[in-house]
Formats: structure tokens, C-alpha cells, sequence
């Protein structure tokens, strides 16, 4: 994926009423362009820190990793794998 437009890779949202809505994760370094995560659909492959749950539900709140910057790249070029997915989904 070509990967030009830096300036649109990070943007922080302090106005969200769940801002920030994982801890440990500097505010100012947070960044919430992947607010409701691309790879959650990736099940256990996702590569985050997650657990199930009793109820077998994938509950990321102690994942921060699509929070950080530095984990653009390792997101979007996963978006072959996501897109996948989909088509397997027809």
C-alpha cells in the first residue's frame, strides 16, 4: 500500500467522552484514527492484547495498540488479510 499522506495518520480526539478510552497510552501520543479497530475482525490473528471472554466475546480493552502512532503501518498493511475476510463473507 502506498502510503503517502503522512499528515493523516494520527489525530486525537480530547472533545470523545471516552477520551482517552484505554490506560497507559500518553495522551498526547494518542491516537484514535482507529477508534473501533480494523483488525478486531481478525479474531485471535489480530496480534493485540485481548482476551475472550466466559460468554466467548474478544474484549480489547487492555489492547492499546492501534492507539500508537508508530503501529500505522503494521495496521494498514494487514488490510489485504481484513479484506479477505470480506470476500469470504459473500
Amino acid at each position: 500500500m502506498k502510503d503517502n499522506c503522512q499528515h493523516s495518520r494520527f489525530f486525537t480526539n480530547r472533545e470523545c467522552e471516552y477520551f482517552p478510552c484505554h490506560r497507559g497510552v500518553d495522551p498526547d501520543r494518542f491516537n484514535c484514527l482507529f477508534c473501533y479497530c480494523p483488525l478486531y475482525t481478525l479474531g485471535s490473528r489480530c496480534g493485540g492484547n485481548f482476551r475472550w471472554t466466559e460468554k466467548g466475546v474478544k474484549d480489547c480493552k487492555e489492547c492499546t495498540f492501534p492507539h500508537h502512532p508508530e503501529n500505522y503501518r503494521r495496521i494498514t498493511e494487514r488490510f489485504r488479510e481484513i479484506s479477505a475476510l470480506a470476500e469470504g463473507n459473500r
